[in-house]
C-alpha cells in the first residue's frame, strides 16, 4: 500500500495545501513565491490562502526595502531575488490568475507568474542528452529546498523525495526524485524507467488522473538531477492521449512523432534506440502506458517569441503562454504549425 498521502486525490490535495499553508510561515523568498504560484494556479488553494499570501507579501516587501534602504545585501537564493523584486515591481493586484481555454484540439494556458522564471537550463543550446551532474548547479539537494518538500519516504523500495514545482503549469504539480542523495543525472536508466512504471501503477489505482512527465536532457529539461513531474486531478487527460490520434488507433497524423506502449519492456527499448541515436524526447507516463515524443534538441530549431519552451506538457498538447493577448489570439493552425518545428525529418528518423 502507497503512503497515506497517496491513498486518494482528497488525501493529497489535503497534505498538498496543508503544506502550502505551513510554508507561509517562512522568511524564505522563494517559498513565498511557491505558496503564490501555486495559489494563482489552482483557484481552491487561492481560496484557503488569499488573504494570508496577501498579509506575508506586505511584511516580506517591507524587509526587502529595509535591506535595500540600509545599503545591505539581500541574502536570499539567487534564483528568488530577481523573481521577488519583479513582483514588488507589479504589486498582488496585478498579478493575474492563471486561465485555460481549448484551441481544438489543444489546451492553451495563461500563466503570468511563470514569465519570472529562472531559464536555467531550458533556454541552452544542448547537443547531447548525457552531461555529467553539476554539483554547482541547481540541483534537489540544496539545503533551501528542505522546505519545499510536500512528502519524502519508501516507495517501492527506493527513497523517494516529492517536491512542490515553484511554477507549476499541471494541477498538485510536484517533482518526484528518486534516490535524490546518489545525485543521478537528468538520464535515464532502464531500472529507474521501470520503477517509474511500477510506481505510476501503484498511485494510479487511489489517483487515476495522476501522470509523470519527463524531459530528457535537450528537450527542455531545466534542471540535471533526474526527476519526473507528477501532477494529479487532470480529468480528462492530455490533447496526446486523445482517440483520434494515429498513436492511439485512431485515423489522424499528430503532429510530432509519437509512439505509444502499454508495457515497460517494449518502451525501453524505444527509448534505448534514442539514447543511441543522441535523439531528444519527453515522456508522458500514465498507468499501464507510456507515450514517447521524439523531438528536435533544444537549440535546433526556430520557435516564436511569443510562445515559451516546448517541454513535455507542451509536447503533450497543454501549450503555455505569458501574455494575456497572445492567450487570446492562438489558434490551432499556429500551435501545430510550432509543434511542426520540432519534427524530425521523416526519412532521417526511417535511416537511424
Amino acid at each position: 500500500m502507497p503512503d497515506p498521502i497517496f491513498q486518494s486525490e482528497e488525501h493529497y490535495r489535503a497534505a498538498f495545501i496543508a503544506g502550502l499553508e505551513r510554508l507561509l510561515h517562512t522568511d524564505q523568498l522563494g517559498v513565498f513565491v511557491m505558496v503564490l504560484a501555486n495559489s494563482i494556479y489552482d483557484p481552491q488553494i487561492h481560496t484557503i490562502l488569499g488573504d494570508k499570501l496577501k498579509q506575508r507579501f506586505a511584511i516580506l516587501s517591507q524587509q526587502v526595502r529595509n535591506l535595500l534602504t540600509q545599503g545591505r545585501s539581500l541574502e536570499y537564493a539567487d534564483d528568488d531575488v530577481p523573481v521577488f523584486l519583479k513582483l514588488m515591481a507589479i504589486g498582488l493586484e496585478d498579478l493575474q490568475d492563471t486561465l485555460f481555454r481549448r484551441a481544438e484540439p489543444w489546451e492553451v494556458q495563461f500563466n503570468h507568474l511563470r514569465a519570472f522564471r529562472p531559464a536555467r537550463m531550458s533556454d541552452m543550446v544542448i547537443t547531447s542528452l548525457r552531461a555529467p551532474f553539476d554539483t554547482d548547479g541547481f540541483h534537489f539537494n540544496k539545503d533551501f529546498l528542505r522546505q519545499e518538500i510536500i512528502w519524502e519516504g519508501s516507495l517501492l523500495g527506493d527513497h523517494c523525495r516529492l517536491l512542490y514545482n515553484k511554477f507549476p503549469f499541471a494541477p498538485l504539480h510536484g517533482l518526484l526524485v528518486i534516490e535524490p542523495e546518489k545525485n543521478h543525472p537528468q538520464y535515464l536508466e532502464k531500472n529507474t524507467h521501470e520503477h517509474y512504471w511500477q510506481l505510476l501503477e501503484l498511485l494510479g489505482k487511489t489517483l487515476p488522473d495522476c501522470g509523470f512527465g519527463y524531459n530528457a536532457r535537450g528537450a527542455c529539461s531545466s534542471i540535471n538531477h533526474l526527476h519526473v513531474q507528477m501532477y494529479a486531478g487532470k480529468t480528462g487527460g492530455y490533447p496526446i492521449e486523445q482517440p483520434q490520434w494515429r498513436h492511439n488507433g485512431g485515423g489522424q497524423d499528430y503532429p510530432l512523432q509519437v509512439e505509444c506502449f502499454n508495457t515497460a519492456t517494449e518502451s525501453w527499448r524505444h527509448i534505448e534506440q534514442l539514447h543511441q541515436q543522441n535523439q531528444a524526447y519527453n515522456l508522458l507516463y500514465r498507468p499501464g502506458k507510456i507515450y514517447v515524443i521524439r523531438r528536435a534538441m533544444q537549440g535546433s530549431y526556430r520557435q516564436k517569441n511569443r510562445l515559451g519552451g516546448f517541454a513535455w506538457a507542451e509536447t503533450c498538447g497543454s501549450i503555455t503562454t505569458f501574455n494575456r493577448e497572445i492567450f487570446k489570439q492562438l489558434d490551432a493552425a499556429e500551435i501545430m504549425a510550432e509543434l511542426a518545428e520540432l519534427r524530425l525529418d521523416d526519412s532521417l528518423i526511417r535511416s537511424s
